[in-house]
């Protein structure tokens, strides 16, 4: 290395409490391009969203270290910048982290301080273990240099150049359906020390985390048809993942009710001329829905609940989820503390958030929290639907499609604008009995509204 220059790793920086891991989605520079502090070096794409990460310091990216659609855990260096004005001596005082705004990255060096902190020493990536498993090493006889004493991928393969002797026992067995099987924390494992003689392998086979597919889009004939196969994007194998745990772990259950939402459309069509022109977003029907929802939940708090094994936790925070379609995916941002808010407040946060969604500039903030979902499935048309739970939470509701029927009232065939509210519950948690008083109770609160309701 040159006096007048040193190379710095730059490591997967801590985004939220819960993140342990993040996957590298797309490289935005690379070897050789000269970048500025704060330039975009790559996407990181976490279990709730995808963000650009921007580079702590300026320099030449000499080197990346971790392939698109790899995860690296935190802390884990990902490319090497050569920055101009130091040296040699000096890169050996490198601070072990660099404070950063919230979403900004973190440098590191091995330092004496980390390797004596052994906080993370036993929880490995995905990517650790698939390459601990390709070599046949026992990750106990290898000493970790990342964050907390954790073993990086780095790690791993200087293991293997140093010519260290490779201990493993025949017979491995994956974890999957094992009594043993580490506990799955955010795409990690977590696997206690072993005890000293005779162990099994570490060749684990995670069905959880697959490694993506290297597919090429292309039109190919086959039988006499034109097929195309489509590369399985990082983010829609993070929700296949997600959904996967979803239906595993929870027992699902759906109900359905059925609302007159007749008033609430005259209501709408009254206000939302003056609405638009007053706050310049839309006056949506999910705004009425959401206050509905959230009046109906501060009347049976259990659905505003998660499944902790051996207790229920109830969030006294009613936290919403919307679920947002955009191109490719489905996204869950939350509206904090919707329960504060009047309709006027819940149209705002409804048209911000979709806004975000859409043009991919949500935070993890705007993702973090959710109690309960909520989706507005009858905006492309859907009348039913059996929507799958938002993992951890109790419950999620969809709004239908507003259709007018001739409906029976008091013996009397009348034109309604109805609507179908279906309802899917973790049956761990929730009954038939509290989720149907709680539908009514959506049901009356929507009913409710009449040409005096207000929005503010």
């Amino acid at each position: 290395m040159s006096g007048n220059k040193r190379e710095t790793e730059v490591t997967v920086p801590h985004l939220a409490e819960s993140l342990v891991s993040a996957t590298i989605g797309k490289w935005l520079k690379k070897p050789g391009d000269y970048i500025e502090e704060y330039d975009a070096l790559c996407e990181l794409i976490t279990d709730k969203v995808t963000t650009e990460m921007p580079s702590p310091i300026a320099g030449r990216l000499t080197k990346l270290l971790v392939d698109e659609g790899v995860t690296a855990a935190v802390g884990e260096a990902i490319c090497i910048i050569e920055e101009a004005g130091g040296s040699s001596s000096e890169s050996s005082s490198i601070p072990n982290a660099v404070s950063r705004p919230a979403g900004s990255a973190a440098v590191q060096t091995t330092s004496q301080a980390s390797q004596a902190d052994e906080s993370m020493r036993s929880r490995y990536s995905p990517a650790v273990l698939k390459l601990a498993a390709e070599q046949g090493i026992r990750l106990e006889d290898v000493r970790g240099t990342g964050l907390g004493g954790r073993i990086t991928r780095k790690d791993i393969e200087a293991f293997t150049a140093s010519g260290n002797p490779i201990r493993t026992v025949a017979g491995s067995e994956p974890v999957n359906g094992s009594k043993s099987a580490p506990a799955i924390e955010s795409g990690d494992i977590f696997i206690p020390s072993q005890p000293k003689g005779p162990v099994r392998s570490t060749g684990i086979h995670l069905s959880h985390n697959p490694p993506l597919p290297n597919i090429e889009v292309e039109g190919q004939e086959l039988e006499g048809r034109s097929e195309y196969l489509i590369d399985v994007t990082p983010i829609r194998n993070m929700i296949a993942t997600r959904m996967r745990q979803s239906v595993t772990e929870i027992p699902h259950a759906w109900t359905m009710i059925e609302v007159d939402v007749t008033n609430l459309v005259l209501l709408r069509n009254k206000l939302k001329d003056e609405f638009k022109q007053k706050e310049g977003v839309n006056l949506t029907y999910l705004s009425f829905m959401l206050k509905a929802v959230v009046s109906a939940i501060k009347d049976y708090p259990i659905m505003n609940s998660v499944w902790a094994v051996d207790k229920i936790i109830v969030k006294r925070d009613i936290n919403i989820s919307l679920a947002v379609g955009t191109e490719d995916s489905v996204i869950t941002p939350v509206i904090k503390k919707a329960d504060q808010k009047n309709i006027a407040g819940l149209a705002r946060e409804v048209d911000d958030l979709s806004r975000k969604a859409r043009a991919g500039k949500l935070s993890l903030n705007d993702l973090q929290g959710g109690t309960f979902t909520v989706n507005n499935t009858g905006s492309f048309g859907s009348i039913a639907s059996y929507p799958i739970i938002n993992y951890p939470q109790a419950a999620i509701l969809t709004f239908e499609s507003i259709v007018k029927k001739p409906v029976v009232i008091q013996d009397m065939i009348a034109v309604r604008s109805m609507a179908n509210l279906c309802l899917s519950l973790d049956h761990r948690i929730l009954d038939g009995v509290i989720c149907g008083r709680f539908l009514q109770r959506v049901k009356e609160n929507m009913e409710s509204y009449n040409q005096e309701s207000k929005l503010y």
